[in-house]
């Protein structure tokens, strides 16, 4: 049962050290502290008669983790975040997959936009060896060799370049450092 909806209540100053002291004792959170103690109050009251709502099924957008950040973890997410153009929620969402899954996570923008480069680069080289292939025959073709021989250098320097970015990329995932610029 995923626990997602909050109560939240005002308490002196008192009451809060007091319950702060009992979850440092437990060795829990505040939070997990008075949840506990709110079960225990609903199993033992009357308050058990009182009809559970049906579940309603959730995607999985509303469903939400909540993490404490050191102060310079949340520093250094940031900048990683930042390093890919992307909100550091959405960042930890990725290497989360990325972790759990055990891939190395392009974020959908990047990877569609790589992977056009990758067909187009491929395509032109294709096509620039056509025209290779039609010149060593001694057909008639309107660009100079040396002019498509340089073309197809061109294009297969930057398909593999774009290929060396994509391994970068897997690369960074895995040691968790972003090298790409937005």
């Amino acid at each position: 049962m995923a626990a997602d909806a909050f109560i939240q209540c005002r308490v002196t100053p008192e009451t809060k050290a007091l319950i702060q002291g009992l979850a440092d004792r437990e060795r829990i959170t505040e939070s997990a502290l008075v949840r506990q103690l709110l079960e225990v109050v609903l199993r033992t009251s009357a308050a058990q008669a009182i009809p559970h709502p049906d579940e309603e099924p959730r995607s999985n957008r509303d469903v939400r983790l909540y993490v404490r950040l050191d102060p310079s973890d949340r520093l250094l997410l940031k900048e990683r975040a930042a390093a890919r153009c992307v909100p550091p929620a959405t960042y930890v969402a990725a290497l989360l997959r990325s972790h759990l899954r055990g891939i190395a996570p392009l974020l959908k923008e990047e990877r569609y936009a790589l992977d056009r480069v990758v067909a187009e680069l491929t395509a032109i080289g294709r096509n620039l060896n056509q025209v290779a292939r039609a010149l060593d025959r001694g057909q008639s073709v309107t660009p100079r060799r040396d002019d498509v021989q340089a073309m197809l250098r061109v294009s297969v320097a930057l398909r593999d370049h774009v290929k060396a970015l994509l391994a970068a990329n897997e690369k960074s995932w895995e040691q968790g450092h972003a090298t790409t610029a937005c």
